[in-house]
């Protein structure tokens, strides 16, 4: 039974586009849908988002940021994610618990033990049905964010923490991900995003129809 969909993958991967892009294919053939996202998809989620993403120039340590995704995921999982799984509704969600694993352990080098243990604590043991990682080389997702921050906000100057890291960063996260699908490959699908937003799609829309065939 599928009522969660997580989509992950590095920055820039178009996990956000090809969410937006199932929910239109799902509601479209009479399916209930919630989209969301982590962090932020509470009002509370939204102001840790904030402080995560764009604190400029000051640092914020390794802990911190881990304990306020987990925070904001707590909050979400609470407010958001186990009532529409009540209602019947199909959650898509941008990002959840892998991200964690993939930035916070592979990418800052925390325990992989202890971050399985605290996701499962913030989440309160829900864990995605199926997951799509979107996979693309880490110089091409860095150049699609910030061509799409660019057009976004070509006057504001407002730069995502996490733009400012450097390649090798970025390339542990990616790793991390691809570890991660490799020990569950039932659950995580890899897609290779470098491909054209339809085709991507299209894949992605005949894995759904096939599990959720199987429902």
């Amino acid at each position: 039974m599928i009522r969660l969909i997580s989509f992950e993958g590095g920055d820039g991967s178009g996990k956000s586009t090809q969410l937006r892009l199932l929910e239109g294919y799902l509601s479209s053939h009479g399916r209930a849908c919630l989209c969301t996202r982590e962090p932020g998809g509470t009002n509370l989620g939204e102001m840790i988002r904030k402080v995560l993403l764009e604190v400029g120039d000051k640092t914020i340590s390794s802990q911190t940021e881990l304990f306020l995704y987990l925070a904001d995921r707590a909050q979400h999982v609470q407010e958001v994610i186990q009532p529409a799984l009540a209602s019947g509704r199909i959650v898509l969600c941008d990002r959840f618990t892998d991200s964690t694993l993939a930035y916070q352990g592979y990418g800052r080098g925390a325990d992989l033990h202890m971050l399985r243990q605290m996701n499962l604590v913030a989440s309160r043991g829900i864990t995605p049905d199926l997951t799509f990682l979107l996979d693309c080389p880490v110089e091409l997702g860095v150049s699609r964010t910030a061509r799409r921050m660019q057009e976004q906000r070509p006057t504001q100057g407002r730069v995502d923490r996490f733009e400012c890291e450097k390649v090798e960063f970025h390339e542990r996260v990616r790793r991390g991900f691809q570890e991660l699908a490799q020990a569950e490959p039932e659950r995580i699908c890899v897609l290779d995003a470098s491909r054209s937003i339809q085709e991507v799609h299209d894949q992605i829309r005949q894995i759904v129809e096939r599990r959720l065939a199987g429902d």
